[in-house]
This record gives structure tokens, C-alpha cells and sequence, in this order.
């Protein structure tokens, strides 16, 4: 697997929120299931881009982490956020949001990296348990099975693609 340099809670300045919203834009177009259905414009996504990229904002003691691997040349290879839970009685977990690989990179174990990056994060946060959720009919879930990651429920036909096109959504968790 490729080396890459992960960075949690990147300063966000305009030109590494550029290159986050063109990889969430190319992840979307190549069939990436984070948020969106192909195809997608930049300006599709800045709205929700700006309301993740704020949370994310430690500035202003936002309780979001945003984890960033970059590529040898120092561009944006792949990302996640770490959730918070937003109440004191969730304060020992996170949610795992956004998880994306740039489609020039993919293939080459940057998501498997960019996962266990989010484990060593998530425990330097103190937190026990990290929490995701996944499109069904993507075999993403097997992917994160091999990581550790164990379904804990799913919810029949939550996520509506097109008519007639509705998917499961599988939650899943990792106990740290």
C-alpha cells in the first residue's frame, strides 16, 4: 500500500476546500455513494460542502474533525469526517461521515490507510466506538466488515435514488 500523510483538522483555506469539494464531486461521478447521485456538479455539492466544512471548523470549537490523507504531492487523496454525537451521553463515539477516495487513487489501499488513520484519530479523541452508515446494494458493508466493523441494523428501503430505485441503509459499528 501507498504511503500518504494524514492530517486531522487540516486549516480549511479556500484552496484545500476547492480541492475537497472536486474530490467529493469526482467521487460522486465515478458512482461513489456519499450523498449525492451522479452526475454532480461542484456547485451540486458546495451547499452541503460548506455545512460539513463548518462543523469541521476547530476555530470556532466546532466538536466535527475533519481527517484528510494527502498524496505524495501534497493533494487530497481521500477524507472522512469524524462525527460528533452532539450530546454528552454520546460524547465516547463518533460518527464516520463522508468517507471518500479520490477515483485516481483508487485500488491502491488508500481507503483501507485512511481508515485505520481514523481509528488512531478517533482514539487520540478518547472515544470508544466509531459509528457509519452505508448505502445498500454498493458492498460497501464488506468492505468495512474487514476492517472490524459489525452491522448493527439497517433500515428497508430509507434511501430513495429514483423512483423505483430505493435502498437499504446498513449501520454499522467498530468498538476501538
Amino acid at each position: 500500500m501507498a504511503e500518504l500523510r494524514f492530517v486531522v483538522d487540516p486549516e480549511l483555506t479556500p484552496a484545500l476546500t476547492d480541492e475537497l469539494v472536486e474530490c467529493w464531486t469526482e467521487v460522486v461521478n465515478a458512482g461513489g455513494s456519499v450523498g449525492f447521485v451522479p452526475p454532480v456538479t461542484s456547485d451540486d455539492i458546495l451547499k452541503t460542502a460548506t455545512a460539513t466544512f463548518a462543523a469541521c471548523d476547530t476555530t470556532r470549537d466546532n466538536p466535527d474533525h475533519l481527517l484528510a490523507g494527502f498524496d505524495a504531492e501534497g493533494r487530497v487523496a481521500c477524507w472522512l469526517v469524524l462525527g460528533d454525537g452532539k450530546s454528552w451521553l454520546r460524547a465516547h463515539w463518533r460518527w464516520v461521515l463522508r468517507v471518500m477516495v479520490h477515483p485516481k487513487h483508487q485500488g491502491r489501499g488508500y481507503g483501507t490507510l485512511l481508515m485505520r488513520a481514523a481509528d488512531d484519530a478517533a482514539r487520540d479523541l478518547g472515544v470508544e466506538a466509531l459509528h457509519l452508515t452505508v448505502r445498500g446494494g454498493t458492498g460497501t458493508e464488506a468492505f468495512y466488515a474487514r476492517l472490524g466493523y459489525e452491522e448493527v441494523g439497517r433500515i428497508p428501503r430509507s434511501i430513495r435514488l429514483a423512483p423505483g430505485d430505493d435502498r437499504d441503509e446498513i449501520y454499522m459499528v467498530k468498538h476501538l
